[in-house]
């Protein structure tokens, strides 16, 4: 019985870890790329900043990922 918590607890993890950045992202590609096309002229400033952004987001995914597999070897 504790191991199948454990189990489900991996599985929720990296579920909704995933699900969270996922949205965050695609928010955060959208409103770049809304700014680019009202202001073009700074593109370049945007993209540095979205590429940060993603960075950023990404690890909140990973860190679901890593707290699955902590929670799967128990």
């Amino acid at each position: 019985m504790e191991g199948s918590l454990a189990h489900l607890g991996a599985g929720l993890a990296i579920g909704l870890g995933a699900i969270g950045p996922g949205i965050g992202m695609g928010i955060l590609v959208g409103k770049t790329l809304e700014g680019m096309a009202r202001q073009p002229e700074t593109a370049g400033t945007l993209r540095t900043t979205m590429f940060i952004g993603i960075g950023v987001t990404e690890a909140i995914a990973l860190y679901g990922f890593v707290i699955s597999i902590m929670l799967f070897s128990k």
